[in-house]
């Protein structure tokens, strides 16, 4: 059985390799691999051959057919292993098999540059609730912080410690220092007060764990963002496309893209397809690999198969997908009209989508992409309360724990003076009596 190829990445390649390959080792590629598989299943051998004129095949003004299809049509192959698009017009002259691949027309195109991300992006790496929760923590501490200082007994002193007589007594923590403090500790800091008494110690302890984390998450989140390049990108969509002229854009040559736009009664695409064909000479690509360098170095979008675009843009992160697909097509295996070889052709590869082996060939070859971890740095996004949530939870804590240690504070030492008044009180009677 006589094979005809095209190829195209990552379906047929040749093989990289030391030694002189002949033969069918030559070729290597998700095509091939299948092409095994159906080899296996059905008991045939093959001979793999490329197609000469390096075309899929369409039909030209004269009704005459290229490319693979021409090879089908003249009995110069038994079968078309590609990816191969099923279209009306090919299945006119020529018999396919089930879709082995789904996919649909989308947009290449090169990442756009970096915008600015203006004036004010020092508050990016974190969502504006999280910054209004984190200004009312910090008043809602200081005013907490004022009270509990000006109730708890121990965070008064002498103002006159040498004059045993004076009754003046004084707090640091006036409105204004308590204001100070919550400053000193959120900027990393401190300040010259210090609490004295447990419920005030309480709430300066829980304060600087509070600063401490907000301030680690958002120095954390703020390199991530200097990292990340915020891109904008100037089209959406293939409507984007069409109402611009500034952006080029164009198909491969004679392939089924092409024959999309060009029979297309969409009012989009035909406004896409008149811009093409006027500017055949610069829209119109020979192959995907030129089409790519177009989109490479210059102001170019390349409209081509989804399935290709994915792999492409998993290996060159200068490259990028806009929008989703516009239409729905499918690869299928190309024979002659009225082969015999179709229906069982047909049979296999349902087998193989029904037990998992065609996923596995696709993981196989479209895994492996080198920017993964580039569009996982591409997705730091902003901290909000579902990140910093339990540090406010624990903070709002603190200061109730704060407030019953006061209590407690000023219980205790109202007992204490009271029994050392009454003690006072008994050696003064006792002093009066002798």
């Amino acid at each position: 059985m006589l094979q005809t190829f095209f190829g195209e990445e990552p379906y047929v390649m040749l093989k990289k390799s030391d030694k002189a390959l002949v033969g069918n080792d030559r070729f290597e590629g998700f095509c091939i691999d299948l092409l095994k598989e159906l080899a296996s299943i059905l008991g045939f051998t093959y001979e793999i051959r490329l197609v000469p004129d390096g075309k899929y095949g369409s039909q030209d003004d004269k009704g005459q057919w290229n490319g693979m299809i021409k090879e089908l049509m003249e009995h110069r192959a038994d079968l078309a292993v590609a990816p191969l698009t099923i279209t009306y017009l090919r299945e006119k002259v020529v018999d396919f098999s089930k879709p082995f691949m789904s996919m649909g027309i989308s947009i290449l195109y090169r990442k756009p540059n970096t915008t600015n991300n203006g004036f004010f992006s020092f508050l990016n790496p974190m969502t504006p609730d999280i910054w209004v929760y984190i200004l009312l923590a910090y008043l809602g501490v200081s005013c907490v912080l004022f009270v509990i200082a000006r109730f708890s007994p121990y965070e008064w002193y002498d103002a006159h410690p040498c004059n045993p007589g004076s009754d003046v007594v004084e707090n640091n923590f006036t409105l204004l220092n308590s204001f100070w403090f919550g400053v000193g500790s959120l900027m990393q800091q401190g300040s010259e007060l210090m609490p004295k008494a447990l419920s005030t110690r309480i709430i300066g302890g829980i304060w600087w764990f509070f600063t401490l984390i907000i301030i680690s998450s958002y120095t954390a989140n703020l390199a991530a963002f200097l990292t990340v390049e915020r891109m904008e990108s100037p089209v959406d969509s293939a409507d984007d496309i069409a109402k611009q002229t500034k952006i080029e854009y164009g198909v491969v040559k004679d392939g089924a893209t092409m024959s999309f736009f060009k029979k297309s009664k969409v009012s989009t695409f035909e406004k896409m397809w008149a811009f093409m064909s006027s500017k055949q000479s610069t829209s119109l690509v020979k192959s995907i690999e030129d089409g790519i360098q177009r989109v490479l170095k210059s102001d170019y979008a390349l409209l081509m198969e989804s399935t290709t675009i994915d792999y492409i843009t998993q290996r060159n992160c200068n490259l990028t997908q806009v929008g989703g697909v516009i239409d729905s097509k499918g690869y299928g295996i190309g024979t002659p009209m009225g082969s015999p070889y179709r229906d069982k052709v047909t049979i296999a590869i349902l087998s193989i989508l029904e037990d998992g082996r065609l996923h596995m060939l696709k993981e196989k070859w479209w895994s492996g992409s080198s920017c993964l971890d580039e569009e996982r740095r591409e997705k730091a996004g902003p901290m909000g309360i579902q990140n910093l949530g339990g540090i406010f939870i624990v903070l709002a804590s603190g200061l109730v724990l704060s407030v019953f240690v006061a209590i407690a504070e000023f219980i205790y030492k109202l007992r204490k003076t009271a029994k050392r008044e009454q003690v006072d009180i008994i050696l003064m009677n006792l002093i009066q009596d002798c």
